[in-house]
């Protein structure tokens, strides 16, 4: 018996409309938790085929599938704090993009995001951050200098900085998906989530045709 050959990963563009169609349905409080039955797990059982990387805080109110409306198999997440880079969140990242064949990576912000508030306080103080989490302090330090250069003082204003400087090292890091956006195969989006409206909005775009 000859095995199916999977469908081809919508663009860019698609892709990034069925995201914003999904967090539309879950803002209007109507969503269609796509994907998530006994025959979804059953179809997915012998491989996945996500459409989209997700790199997101590990902020426990950013659940990627939830905001987007999606199911299993559907996103490639990668979480980790103030969605800092790290070699293994690259290669993860790769791994996507690279051999998943997913299309679109998409950089999750938010508002009131504690590493970011932690470098924030970093930068007033001086303080040194104890333990591991001064790593992602130190992350996030050059998108908190930025913004103060750029005169930047609100939360949301630092937020979106943050969120355009790690588009900016992800593909300044990754040649491999460097390459891929060059070509015109992938595209990164960055946005931010905003907790109590439950809303993302686009921020930066590299190699997408934004929806109408």
């Amino acid at each position: 018996m000859a095995i199916p050959t999977p469908p081809a990963a919508p663009s860019p563009t698609e892709t990034l409309e069925l995201l914003l169609a999904g967090n539309r349905r879950f803002v209007d409080g109507a969503p269609k938790h796509p994907n998530q039955d006994a025959a979804r797990r059953a179809h997915l059982a012998p491989a996945q085929t996500p459409f989209a990387v997700l790199l997101g805080c590990s902020d426990s109110r950013l659940a990627a599938e939830i905001i987007f409306d999606q199911g299993l198999g559907d996103l490639f997440v990668v979480r980790t704090a103030g969605h800092v880079l790290g070699a293994e969140v690259l290669g993860s990242i790769e791994y996507g993009t690279g051999v998943l064949g997913c299309r679109l990576v998409v950089v999750l912000g938010h508002d009131s995001c504690g590493a970011v508030a932690a470098a924030r306080l970093a930068v007033k103080e001086g303080l040194p951050t104890s333990g591991y989490v001064r790593d992602v302090v130190e992350r996030v330090t050059p998108s908190v200098l930025a913004a103060r250069a750029a005169g930047l003082e609100r939360d949301g204003d630092i937020i979106d900085e943050h969120v355009r400087h790690t588009v900016d090292v992800l593909l300044d890091r990754s040649r491999v998906l460097a390459d891929l956006v060059e070509a015109e195969h992938a595209a990164v989006v960055g946005m931010s989530y905003q907790l109590a409206e439950g809303s993302a909005r686009i921020v930066t775009t590299r190699g997408v045709t934004l929806p109408a």
